[in-house]
């Protein structure tokens, strides 16, 4: 005779089996799709592909804007939050930066970054001190920081002082790896370390996952979300240097677009929107993924397959994001459907 409970465990059975696909691909997606695009790049394009060139300077050093900013970020939406103003604080930053290179090198990466964290501080001491929603406070930051960069600048480019060394953090290297890419790599193996080893990242994982139930159990949520925000602000104005080191100006229209990149990288290693789970290490992923589609992308229209100019590079980010949340949206669906 059939016990009447094996049905049941049948059941569980198959919905605890479908709760590990659907984490496995939003945990390992990005990752797979990124190895999948480097074995097509290395099979389509040969040596030119994997040259030291492409890796270090076209792929990784053009991509560590994005990564900084993305690496805040990660830490701003596992909380539930969104900032969007980390491209016009990184704007801020490069004028700033600019304009303190005839100094020398450490005030002008000090200068950059403390606007950076101001910024941020601010941004998080409205949210957490008046229950703004970060989308209002954040995107009235990013209207600011553009406005102040503008009257900065003078609404015009501003060149970097080359007599007092500061272009140099864009040139120095060791070995093959640019100075702005080992720093990048510094600061997620600190971030990855910060979020999974310590009491601060399981209380922003908290918070993300439940605010008012993190609030009763006695975690300091307006304290961690003023963290949270500076930590995002500094890696904008961090970000914003490594932009005037590199371009050799600050220029107050630049950075556009950039929340967007980063929010697209964020989600598509994997972070959920609504808060409380997330991977630095997944970001990364998704930072490496989404520039690799851009290199890969310029491959091609070297091969003279299309023509795409760069004002498709937004466009691409943005419907990239749609389809990853879309996605992530359904296997959820998923999960929650018995049956």
């Amino acid at each position: 005779m059939v016990s009447a409970a094996a049905p049941t465990i049948a059941h569980d059975t198959r919905v605890t089996a479908r709760a590990r696909v659907v984490s496995a691909i939003q945990r390992q997606g990005a990752l797979i799709a990124l190895v999948a695009l480097i074995v097509f790049g290395t099979v389509r394009y040969g040596s030119s592909f994997y040259s030291v060139y492409n890796i270090f300077d076209a792929f990784l050093n053009n991509n560590t804007y994005y990564a900084l900013i993305a690496l805040g970020m990660t830490f701003v939406i596992i909380t539930g939050g969104i900032d969007l103003s980390v491209g016009s604080v990184a704007v801020l930053a490069a004028v700033a930066a600019a304009r303190l290179s005839v100094y020398g090198l450490g005030p002008a990466i000090a200068g950059g970054v403390l606007i950076g964290l101001v910024a941020g501080l601010i941004n998080g001491g409205l949210i957490a001190r008046f229950a703004l929603q970060p989308f209002v406070v954040t995107l009235a930051m990013l209207l600011a920081a553009r406005g102040a960069a503008l009257t900065l600048s003078g609404n015009a480019p501003v060149m970097v002082d080359f007599a007092q060394g500061f272009t140099e953090l864009g040139m120095l290297r060791v070995g093959p790896v640019p100075l702005p890419v080992l720093i990048t790599a510094v600061l997620y193996t600190l971030g990855a370390l910060l979020l999974n080893r310590t009491r601060f990242g399981r209380h922003v994982l908290a918070i993300g996952g439940n605010e008012e139930a993190a609030r009763l159990a006695g975690i300091p949520v307006g304290r961690t979300l003023v963290v949270v925000y500076a930590m995002s602000g500094a890696l904008a104005g961090l970000a914003g240097v490594f932009l005037a080191a590199l371009s050799f100006s600050g220029s107050p229209t630049g950075a556009i677009g950039w929340e967007l990149s980063a929010i697209a990288a964020v989600v598509v290693g994997g972070t959920l929107l609504t808060g409380g789970v997330g991977s630095v290490g997944s970001t990364l992923v998704g930072v490496l993924l989404l520039g690799l589609i851009f290199v890969t992308l310029n491959f091609e229209r070297g091969m003279g397959t299309f023509q795409l100019n760069s004002f498709w590079e937004n466009f691409i980010r943005g419907a990239f994001l749609l389809i990853v949340v879309v996605f992530q949206s359904r296997l959820a669906r998923r999960l929650e459907v018995p049956g």
